[in-house]
């Protein structure tokens, strides 16, 4: 009898991405990986070790396998996203005594470019001026795609269907990446690819208006994943001009959803992140009003969940309830098959996760409790930073009621989330548990959490 192929953990590493690639391609093509192996002439257990992250691919493998495979070179293009390193990418991190991730020795692999990017950071400001005109502009901006479709039908200078898919492979598997080891792990990848790849495929004309909707559509949701990594990072004005590029992405794709999406929860978001709920109340009003005709069940509920969001910080209890309600009453009628690919991570369990904060601003920790709880519930395994977020605000909230004790494990916890990430806002969360267990600072279970955070994360040690 055959064995059970062994799961593959595509969001554990780049190298893991890759055979789990191989895998979908080779099952598509309906071979075996000792039948692939003779076709390509390399070994099935070559193939079997690629597939399961145990060797790195070379060259012509990787080249044998895209002809096996017909996939156009959909392979040799995911090939660079490895990176050069062949020996310990793909494996677990070491781990402390404690069981936990070292997340100092993962950040000294990234110091050079976690040194550039801090730099960056301190010359670009977040701008919060500068949104209300870009929001007015997406608003008023005239219908139909900006566009241009020139040159032979064919052409290699052309953007196709193949080169579009091989980017959007690229770009799930670095969102799927980004959730679990956060923007220090892989923002320079991300970074590089937007630089090559992408910019290549941009200065290329499409080979159809819907090729060239999609290229843009495409770019934009990188353009997304960068400003939501500059966020991770606490490079708030860089990923503020890395959503506005997003933004006039979508207008020139005509992509109103996406567009109104970009403008309330990413830009929104971060205007409310930066202390500046007014500016992001605007933004998610202003997607409310462009977007209302053509807006899915999914896409109409998440602005009016950042309105909610706004009036929460700003201590409007009526107002937040009111926007609550429509986001529920607007999510209950969504199905995944009706929702664009970028919105169907919205659920019932994400909205409670945005209804968790609320109450938490609002200053009702039991209700606080009960929200994050059944968003903890639903996270996957694999969205670390999430369940580190997410568990430090529950831990803060125990905090809020008086449950010292319940609120220091839960707080340990939290830790040993954001361990594992690269995470400037996993670290500036557990700063901020500690700040609201300060009050508390003499008690024993406090004291010995303090120990904890200054021996699992000393980055967010106060």
């Amino acid at each position: 009898m055959g064995q059970t192929p062994r799961a593959l953990q595509p969001s554990l590493s780049e190298r893991h991405f890759f055979g789990a690639e191989l895998r979908r391609l080779r099952e598509r093509a309906n071979l075996s990986q000792a039948r692939l192996g003779a076709v390509i002439r390399f070994s099935a257990d070559l193939v079997r070790r690629v597939e399961t992250a145990d060797r790195f691919p070379s060259r012509e493998f990787v080249e044998a396998c895209d002809k096996a495979l017909g996939t156009g070179g959909a392979l040799m293009r995911l090939l660079p996203l490895l990176g050069k390193k062949r020996t310990s990418e793909g494996k677990p991190m070491a781990v402390s005594p404690a069981g936990q991730g070292n997340l100092s020795s993962l950040l000294s692999n990234h110091s050079a470019e976690t040194s550039r990017l801090a730099e960056m950071v301190v010359r670009v400001p977040f701008q919060p001026g500068v949104l209300d005109r870009a929001a007015l502009d997406w608003l008023n901006a005239p219908a139909g795609p900006r566009l241009s479709v020139a040159g032979r039908s064919g052409s290699s200078d052309q953007v196709c269907e193949e080169d579009l898919y091989s980017a959007e492979t690229a770009l799930a598997m670095f969102r799927q990446l980004d959730h679990t080891h956060g923007a220090g792990r892989i923002h320079a990848q991300v970074q590089r690819y937007v630089e090559g790849e992408l910019n290549r495929l941009l200065a290329k004309s499409p080979a159809s208006e819907a090729i060239g909707r999609r290229l843009y559509t495409l770019a934009a949701g990188f353009f997304e994943l960068c400003g939501y990594q500059a966020v991770d990072a606490g490079a708030h004005g860089l990923a503020q001009r890395r959503y506005l590029r997003a933004l006039r992405l979508t207008q020139a794709a005509d992509d109103r959803l996406y567009g109104s999406y970009l403008l309330a929860v990413n830009i929104g978001h971060l205007a409310l992140h930066c202390g500046h709920p007014e500016p992001a109340l605007r933004m998610a009003l202003t997607a409310v009003r462009g977007s209302e005709t053509q807006a899915t069940p999914a896409v109409g509920a998440s602005p009016h969940a950042v309105v909610a969001r706004t009036h929460a910080r700003l201590g409007r209890e009526g107002d937040c309830l009111t926007h609550l309600d429509i986001a529920e009453r607007q999510l209950a009628r969504s199905g995944p098959e009706d929702e664009p690919p970028w919105i169907r991570y919205f659920n019932p369990a994400y909205l409670a996760d945005e209804i968790a904060h609320c109450f938490h601003d609002l200053g009702r920790p039991q209700q606080t409790q009960r929200h994050v709880a059944e968003a903890l519930t639903a996270l996957s395994p694999t969205h670390v930073r999430r369940l580190a977020i997410d568990t430090a605000l529950l831990a803060s909230s125990l905090a809020a009621a008086g449950r010292i004790d319940e609120a220091c494990a839960t707080a340990r916890a939290a830790v040993d989330h954001a361990a594992r990430t690269t995470s400037h806002r996993c670290l500036q969360r557990i700063v901020e548990v500690q700040a609201d267990l300060e009050p508390y600072r003499c008690e024993p279970e406090v004291r010995e959490f303090g120990e904890y955070v200054r021996h699992q994360l000393p980055l967010a040690a106060v």
